[in-house]
């Protein structure tokens, strides 16, 4: 069996692939330096029975942010057209092995599907395991997602103030450490470099190793060193709220279920005129 109830391998994956109430979601998304195409790549080749989740697509139509946490019945209304429903056991990969599929679990979770695990590795695991893939676009049969009211997991701009100016919870930002420190550019333009007073830096590859979530002392190893208590709650952020969701991710797999996720994220705080900024490298408390 997997290490955590959060994830799969793909050899559980291939087993279980044939029961009925098995879904699969390819989450696959990419920075444009990347310069990847994620529905060309899944057209080319993806995990038989898969659906292709759009996340330029399934956000707030009325947000300017990159990936705004939609409404229930926006969500509701994608992945039912996907064939997902709430009660389904949903399994979620990306083409990187751990980097944007966490933050489609996280959207399922948070809208309240039951049994959503992320493929360990993703697809260049279940590749390297000698399973099948498939080509081609997929063609789900549509299904009805009751979703849910978000709740407090979900933390918005005046939120984060709060937190901020009380110091409240500790903030975990999953960003590179050149991005955290303000050496490095924001690659969205009108956004500032640096970090959220107080923040703590856990870039999200820290919590991996080969695209596979650490075992359990890898990953408390990962949150002491950025001196964070893994079973303490946290908010959590990166650049516009994907890659957040893999130290969410990490932490239920760790038990804790406290952990919130900053939606706006750097991209948000970064760009608004009053917000405090600070650069250099995180100060350990």
């Amino acid at each position: 069996m997997s290490r955590y109830s959060t994830i799969i391998s793909p050899q559980e994956l291939a087993a279980a692939s044939g029961a009925g109430d098995v879904r699969v979601v390819d989450a696959s998304w990419y920075l444009p330096a990347q310069k990847r195409d994620a529905r060309a790549e899944f057209e080319a080749a993806h995990i038989p029975g898969a659906v292709f989740f759009d996340q330029d697509a399934v956000v707030d139509p009325q947000s300017t942010l990159p990936h705004a946490l939609p409404s229930p019945a926006v969500f509701s209304a994608a992945a039912g057209a996907l064939g997902l429903s709430s009660s389904d056991r949903i399994v979620v990969y990306d083409g990187m092995g751990l980097f944007s599929a966490a933050r489609v679990w996280w959207m399922l979770r948070v809208f309240g599907a039951r049994d959503v695990r992320v493929l360990d590795g993703g697809l260049p695991a279940w590749q390297a395991a000698g399973l099948p893939t498939r080509s081609g676009p997929a063609h789900p049969k549509p299904a009805h997602f009751d979703a849910a009211e978000p709740g407090d997991a979900v933390v918005g701009l005046e939120d984060m103030r709060r937190i901020i100016d009380s110091g409240t919870l500790p903030i975990a930002d999953a960003r590179s450490t050149e991005r955290f420190s303000g050496h490095a550019p924001e690659p969205r333009a009108g956004v500032r470099s640096g970090h959220m007073p107080g923040a703590f830096s856990l870039p999200f590859g820290e919590l991996q190793d080969d695209g596979r979530l650490k075992d359990e002392a890898g990953l408390r190893t990962a949150f002491r060193n950025a001196g964070i208590d893994p079973e303490a709650p946290v908010v959590t952020t990166c650049g516009s709220g994907v890659t957040a969701a893999v130290i969410n991710l990490a932490l239920e797999s760790l038990g804790n279920r406290n952990a919130k996720l900053y939606d706006g994220s750097w991209t948000e705080w970064g760009s608004q005129g009053d917000t405090p900024v600070e650069t250099g490298p995180a100060v350990t408390r």
